[in-house]
């Protein structure tokens, strides 16, 4: 969602995430996908703590430092460390059920809107969990994304960001890919939330690998680096701008 935030009636996400944390409705989420399996998750993990985050994240976290954004916070849990931390934080999402839960969290510096639309702020970081950075929506979105991220950030400073390489759900029995160059990316996908009987709007999303990632990184002045990768496609990366040497 390039503009804008989500109306509460259009919140089903975040409609689910408050009344597990009131106790009322049901426990899970389903999550649609066009190119995938459809998924469903325990509402409890939205509210994990550090102990029981994937070492992607406890490894982003650590490598926070500065004034710092953390982008699409959620229910505030990764807010939550940096700031226990006594890392400068700001916190924002689309969704106002989020920031409600963020607020009753302690995030103390927690609002309600759009990346795009943020303004008059500079960060040492920017941070994109849970992939985050799929916002762009396409590969197309990928240059408003560095736009503003070169308006956002400070001279030396740096966007921490995990991502998941789709291409296994590409793969032959043969252990090849099948790729058809004349569709769209394999990694723009389009999600829908489905919770109670309830769905919410299909959004757009993109997974993008990292060559793909780094790509596009130079070619607006930025330079992508490979932190860490599981064996399960996902991997945590982070940017700087590309400095002449």
């Amino acid at each position: 969602m390039k503009n804008g935030v989500l109306k509460v009636e259009e919140d089903i996400m975040g409609l689910a995430l408050a009344n597990y944390k009131s106790n009322q409705g049901s426990a899970s989420l389903k999550v649609n996908c066009n190119k995938a399996d459809d998924e469903t998750y325990d509402l409890s993990y939205f509210f994990r703590n550090w102990q029981a985050m994937p070492e992607t994240e406890k490894k982003a976290l650590d490598l926070v430092y500065g004034k710092t954004l953390d982008v699409g916070t959620g229910t505030g849990i990764h807010a939550k460390v940096l700031q226990e931390k006594g890392i400068e934080l700001m916190a924002i999402d689309i969704s106002p059920y989020a920031v409600q839960l963020a607020k009753e969290q302690g995030i103390k510096n927690v609002y309600c809107v759009n990346f795009f639309e943020l303004i008059n702020e500079k960060f040492d970081t920017i941070l994109f969990l849970m992939n985050g950075i799929g916002l762009v929506e396409t590969m197309v979105g990928l240059e408003a994304f560095f736009q503003k991220c070169d308006e956002l950030l400070e001279k030396d400073g740096q966007i921490i960001f995990d991502s998941s390489d789709l291409i296994y759900l590409l793969e032959e029995e043969d252990g090849s890919y099948k790729i058809d160059l004349n569709d769209a990316y394999y990694g723009e996908v389009e999600f829908q939330v489905e919770y109670e009987n309830r769905k919410g709007k299909p959004f757009p999303w993109l997974f993008i690998d990292f060559e793909n990632l780094a790509f596009y990184a130079e070619q607006f002045g930025f330079k992508a680096e490979l932190i860490y990768e599981d064996e399960h496609y996902n991997y945590l990366g982070r940017i700087i701008r590309n400095t002449p040497t």
